[in-house]
């Protein structure tokens, strides 16, 4: 299993680094213009956390939101 979420299965995604050049509009220039796109990942935030998972105690890489919810029991040693 790769850099995924084992609650709700989010894992990376793809997207673009976008370069902009000019003064943005509201500030007094002429509007800002993309001048470039590179590409680049959106990770997800992962946790390597103890969890208890149908009974046992396993150690489960969760994203912060879903830890944050209580979607997953957290097991205190």
């Amino acid at each position: 299993m790769g850099a995924e979420c084992a609650i709700c299965g989010k894992k990376k995604s793809m997207g673009y680094a976008l370069a902009r050049r000019g003064l943005a509009k509201k500030k007094g220039g002429g509007g800002q213009h993309i001048s470039g796109r590179t590409k680049r990942a959106f990770k997800p935030n992962l946790q390597t956390v103890r969890a208890e998972v149908d009974g046992t105690v396993k150690r489960i890489r969760i994203c912060a939101k879903c830890l944050r919810s209580g979607k997953v029991k957290k097991v205190v040693s």
